[in-house]
């Protein structure tokens, strides 16, 4: 096992929940160390990502709860996918959600966080809207 330390900023909308953290504010950016198994899948790294993010979700008010419960039945085993970046780049990241026939929620492995992503003719496209999944997830 490896730690994975990873930053945001404090002013996140959502906050990118992990099972173990350590973790102490330095002005505005908080680090979080995560503990990733190394001997486990691609996959199931990112699905351990998504568990821990759901177990910290919030579930306060009905709005919250039906975003969960939404989430959690638009959730698929992650597969490779090929997303498509303004100016012609595209790379390989996995698919976190089904569609809607609009938008779906992938993992974007070099940046190490989530993104939202409209269908196009030419498959998924990074639309911008980058962070945890729920959090990605919640903004259609």
């Amino acid at each position: 096992m490896r730690l994975l330390k990873q930053r945001r900023l404090s002013g996140d909308a959502a906050r990118f929940p992990t099972r173990k953290t350590a973790g102490n504010r330095v002005g505005f950016r908080r680090e979080v160390a995560t503990v990733i198994d190394q001997d486990q899948s691609i996959a199931g790294r990112i699905a351990d990502l998504i568990d821990a993010e759901l177990v910290d979700a919030p579930r306060d008010t009905i709005s919250d709860r039906a975003t969960l419960a939404a989430f959690r039945a638009a959730r698929v085993p992650p597969f490779e996918t090929t997303v498509n970046f303004s100016g012609g780049l595209t790379q390989r990241c996995w698919t976190v959600t089904r569609t809607d026939g609009t938008y779906r929620v992938v993992y974007l492995p070099l940046a190490g966080y989530f993104s939202l992503c409209v269908e196009s003719d030419f498959g998924p496209l990074d639309i911008g809207v980058h962070g945890p999944a729920l959090g990605c997830f919640a903004s259609v």
